[in-house]
């Protein structure tokens, strides 16, 4: 069987399964926080505190490198020109250094984005989020999608995770769960749903839609638009194991006065 055929039926039956659970969407959008068990040092784990707007200052890179190391923030996340300055600011710390690939339009070529993941990886990244081609995925090219992430895949060579950024605001939920098929396939740790540049962000029902495709085995990172403790919360309900934002500090302060009620 050829592989988009593959893929297709995989999709297919994986729609199905996904509409016949029942979806307590209300439930998950009205989730206290006492419904998860995540105090608030343990909230700041699943959290790459990201800063990739295009007029990043060294002084900004610096400060929230800073925000980082005092939260304990899974990693900082920032454009491949400053991995080397928040490397060497995060040096012997727990904080890992995350980057981006093909940012943020996925549109670079398979080579071009294998170089610049070896190039972050020699900067010091250990973890790189790529943004799938999201046009040969529209296109129903599964094997051009598939190459293009396994390009990224090889070329980090399990010397850092790889995340793959679907942009999900742009997709089909049919073509949301082969971009997950295909992550999965072509061994990525994590799938993701947006770059923060896009029309939209991360939903829950995205989230639940994602975790439904990879399982259990993947991570699955929720980003774009999450700027409180309680739409973090509903997203790691839904099934999200790393949340990007730029709001960590606020995020985790809010977990705090949670907790303290």
């Amino acid at each position: 069987m050829e592989l988009d055929q593959l893929i297709e039926k995989v999709t297919v039956e994986l729609m199905k399964e996904f509409k016949r659970e029942p979806q307590d969407l209300q439930g998950l959008q009205s989730s206290p926080a006492s419904q998860t068990a995540c105090a608030s040092q343990e909230i700041a784990r699943f959290i790459d505190h990201t800063l990739l707007k295009p007029d990043s200052t060294r002084e900004q890179i610096v400060r929230f490198c800073e925000e980082a190391k005092e939260y304990c923030f899974a990693s900082v996340c920032v454009n491949p020109t400053n991995v080397s300055l928040a490397s060497n600011l995060l040096k012997n710390t727990p904080v890992k250094v995350c980057t981006v690939i093909g940012f943020p339009l996925g549109a670079n070529t398979s080579v071009t984005k294998a170089i610049e993941t070896r190039d972050a990886i020699v900067n010091g990244a250990s973890e790189v989020d790529m943004v799938i081609n999201v046009g040969a995925l529209k296109s129903g090219d599964d094997n051009q999608v598939l190459a293009d992430i396994e390009a990224v895949v090889d070329a980090a060579g399990g010397k850092a995770l790889v995340k793959v950024i679907l942009e999900t605001a742009l997709l089909t939920d049919e073509e949301k769960v082969k971009g997950c098929l295909l992550a999965k396939l072509a061994g990525a740790d994590f799938v993701k749903t947006s770059t923060g540049f896009g029309p939209g962000g991360a939903t829950v029902e995205d989230i639940r839609l994602m975790r439904k495709a990879v399982g259990s085995d993947m991570g699955v990172k929720a980003s774009g638009g999450i700027r409180d403790y309680e739409s973090m919360l509903r997203m790691i309900h839904a099934g999200a194991t790393r949340i990007g934002a730029s709001a960590g500090v606020k995020i985790v302060k809010q977990a705090r006065e949670s907790e303290s009620r």
